[in-house]
């Protein structure tokens, strides 16, 4: 994997502002349902970067691996996830997958049920957010700290 330009250095000011939605959605969101929904949009989207990222992070929270390694499959896996987790894990999943979900309204109301109107707004708005660093990621090239590790 080739290393591409450094496009949150290039893009200074736009970047500054992506780290502040990150900030607001940390303080408004269990850091666990957000390094969980972290990941599991990474996942969908093949970014090595934010997967390798956003597991260090779920270990420093001591989530247990069998959790961290169980979150593709997390509606199989279901009594590992507390409802709040399964509805924004499939919010997050339909929302990053927008273009073949087109987010039905059976997902919002569900979602809307279990999270409330605020938790609702502030998820979607990371979730956003880390399908935008995705792109950026992958589309850069950012090599994961487990290859950077070996150079």
């Amino acid at each position: 994997m080739s290393k591409r330009l450094d496009i949150f250095k290039l893009a200074a000011p736009p970047y500054q502002h992506l780290i502040a939605i990150k900030d607001y959605v940390s303080a408004a969101l269990p850091a666990e349902l957000l390094e969980l929904v972290y990941l599991r949009v990474s996942q969908i989207n093949h970014c090595a970067f934010c997967i390798d990222m956003h597991t260090r992070d779920l270990l420093k929270l001591e989530v247990s691996m069998e959790k961290i390694s169980l979150l593709p499959v997390w509606d199989e896996a279901a009594p590992l996830f507390s409802a709040e987790e399964r509805a924004a894990l499939a919010w997050a999943e339909s929302v990053t997958r927008v273009e073949h979900t087109r987010v039905p309204d059976a997902e919002y109301a569900h979602a809307l049920s279990v999270l409330g109107e605020q938790t609702l707004a502030d998820l979607t708005v990371a979730v956003t957010l880390m399908n935008a660093f995705n792109r950026f990621s992958v589309s850069m090239r950012r090599p994961p700290a487990a290859l950077a590790a070996l150079a």
